[in-house]
């Protein structure tokens, strides 16, 4: 018997871009690990985050709480006393006036990004809302979430250089155009691929117009504020009702798990249990019970600031002084300016080739990156600059990061 799929199953099931990405990224770790990893987003092994997580793991199975978190449901927003310890550990440690009716919850970030965007906008009738990107480029993980044609909007950025081959990303205010089908603005902050982090007048903006509006800021904080705040310059966005704000576990050390809280104003919170309860039934329990006492006595605060933050910093610093070595003022290059997450944004200017085109080649000298197009969306056109940008990421082993840098940079020289 044939399988028919409708409109929006051959959307998401259909092939796409990303899906080779995720395939040729899961392949990098498991049955090739001869390629150079410089594309994916996972964070680096940190001794010191792994002996926590190893020390939480032990505590787990020496008082026995391993067998509540694996042997029970918990309900499909969340367990009641977890939300209670994450909106006290907010309140304390950020200032956020919330409570547990405040959080949601989730199994992925990514599967939350799914519900609120398809929550909130989408076709309903004759209507169609969007959702708005107002700084470009953003992340890969959101591109193919809409399940209705045209639900995504996009605003292009401004391009300031900072220094000699360096850039930093703006908000265009002056393009920026709020109308009325749209539904929510979304930015990742610091933002994945650029590690772009918006100003506080960026933020203040961004909000002033949502309230004028009436539509929900969302704040995607995997790399960011609260944890595991991998932010250089101290910006720390701050939670206020009408807002939505994502915190991951995953960049603290702990992909695996999949577990993510929504902060949102109490309808929001309530409609994604609901609609959890729909996909995934109840949420892991793993994560939570991990989490929950390092809540409790800021082990967290510490972590970031003392540990996660200076590793990535010098990581970063150690990436960029390889890569302006190794290209020197050969071709026209930027980096976008070092402001947090996990990664190197590089811009080549005229590049002669389209960026898909030097993964490809990338991907034969067994060095994998990221082409910087699939950032791109949301826009009535297509957009040259984002077909001259990679993104690259520096977790790896630093003999990895440099190998795998020098040949970029060669084979970015050969093709001009």
């Amino acid at each position: 018997m044939q399988a028919h799929f409708s409109d929006i199953g051959q959307r998401l099931a259909g092939p796409s871009g990303i899906q080779e990405l995720m395939d040729d990224c899961g392949a990098a770790l498991t049955t090739h690990p001869d390629m150079r990893m410089l594309g994916g987003g996972q964070p680096a092994a940190i001794p010191e985050v792994q002996e926590l997580w190893r020390r939480r793991m032990q505590a787990l199975l020496d008082d026995g709480s391993i067998d509540r978190a694996l042997l029970n449901y918990d309900p499909p927003g969340g367990n009641p006393l977890f939300r209670e310890t994450f909106a006290a550990f907010l309140k304390r440690g950020c200032g956020w006036e919330v409570t547990q009716d405040n959080i949601a919850v989730m199994p992925s970030s990514q599967s939350a990004f799914f519900l609120l965007f398809n929550l909130l906008a989408g076709q309903t009738g004759a209507t169609r809302r969007r959702i708005l990107f107002p700084l470009l480029p953003e992340y890969i993980g959101y591109a193919n979430q809409a399940l209705a044609e045209g639900q995504f909007s996009a605003c292009l950025p401004r391009i300031v250089e900072t220094a000699p081959h360096e850039i930093k990303y703006h908000v265009d205010f002056d393009r920026l155009r709020i109308t009325p089908d749209i539904a929510a603005m979304c930015v990742s902050c610091p933002t994945n691929p650029t590690g772009n982090v918006l100003t506080q007048n960026e933020f203040d903006s961004l909000h002033a117009l949502s309230e004028a509006h009436g539509i929900p800021l969302i704040i995607d904080n995997a790399y960011g504020h609260p944890f595991p705040g991998v932010i250089h310059n101290g910006f720390q966005p701050k939670w206020q009702p009408g807002m939505i704000f994502s915190v991951s576990m995953s960049k603290v050390g702990l992909p695996g798990v999949r577990t993510a809280m929504i902060v949102a104003d109490p309808q929001i919170v309530k409609a994604l249990s609901n609609m959890n309860a729909i996909v995934s039934l109840a949420n892991g329990n793993l994560g939570q019970a991990i989490l929950q006492p390092l809540l409790q006595d800021d082990t967290l605060v510490r972590l970031g600031p003392e540990i996660i933050r200076p590793f990535y910093r010098e990581r970063s610093d150690f990436a960029k002084s390889v890569l302006a070595s190794a290209l020197g003022d050969r071709v026209p290059w930027a980096l976008h300016a070092q402001e947090g997450a996990f990664f190197l944004w590089l811009w080549i200017n005229g590049l002669p080739i389209p960026a898909k085109e030097l993964y490809r080649r990338l991907k034969e000298r067994k060095v994998l990156v990221i082409p910087g197009h699939y950032f791109s969306y949301g826009l009535d056109q297509d957009w040259r600059h984002p077909h001259e940008c990679l993104r690259l990421t520096y977790s790896q082993p630093q003999h990895i990061v440099r190998e795998g840098l020098e040949i970029i940079a060669d084979e970015i020289i050969r093709s001009f």
